[in-house]
């Protein structure tokens, strides 16, 4: 039985930057992602991949001169032409929402990345995993969706921080302190939870990471 395609692997395979796919191309792209999912690119082989698409291995050359390229070209277009536009318009509603209080929004934002999270697996676990390894790809990334989100990011903790109810940091440190614990719980329920549930108690460990990012932002 096929494996469903996540939504940005469809927009992406048969959107306008799909088009241009041929039908071995796709069957590559589709392989690649499975097998740097899986194992990460370092670990990943063309021929592995070339196996899992049913194509020689030559075949992938002819279209990418070299694995990293067969990376870039999954990783660049999903960031430029879908990730970007993709996630902010996720993530928009919770950025465009009024919160009474910040841990009012950062069980918003939980529920909001844990749904992308679910329903796009496999590029999470590429960015997730290929990022810090490529400075080209981190450039990109910041480029594309940090600088559209970061003004309503800075508003949302500007607001707490005028009525007394956040620290007096720098809103990028409270930002980013945020962030990185929010991404751990996330990344943490997804491989701890999926391995052996009854391993993770999801309910404390949600709290245990909400409460530790509001007492250490507490003024």
């Amino acid at each position: 039985m096929t494996k469903p395609l996540e939504p940005w692997m469809e927009e992406l395979l048969h959107g306008d930057s799909g088009a241009r796919m041929t039908e071995k191309q796709a069957r590559i792209f589709k392989a690649a992602i499975d097998v740097f999912a899986e194992k990460g690119y370092a670990a990943s082989s063309t021929s592995e991949i070339a196996q899992r698409a049913g194509v020689a291995e030559g075949t992938i050359f002819r279209h990418y001169k070299t694995k990293k390229d067969l990376l870039l070209s999954i990783v660049t277009p999903a960031m430029v032409k879908l990730l970007a536009p993709f996630v902010v318009r996720e993530i928009r509603e919770v950025l465009d929402s009024d919160y009474e209080s910040f841990d009012q929004f950062l069980r918003a934002m939980i529920d909001n990345r844990i749904a992308f999270l679910n329903q796009n697996r496999s590029l999470f676990k590429i960015i997730v995993q290929e990022i810090p390894f490529h400075p080209d790809l981190q450039e990109q990334l910041e480029h594309l969706i940090f600088s559209q989100v970061k003004g309503k990011l800075d508003a949302i903790v500007s607001k707490f921080k005028a009525e007394g109810k956040l620290i007096d940091l720098p809103s990028l440190t409270i930002i980013r302190l945020t962030a990185f614990s929010i991404l751990g719980y996330v990344v943490l329920r997804d491989i701890v939870g999926r391995r052996d549930e009854s391993k993770w108690d999801d309910e404390l460990e949600r709290e245990a990471t909400i409460n530790f990012i509001m007492k250490g932002l507490a003024p």
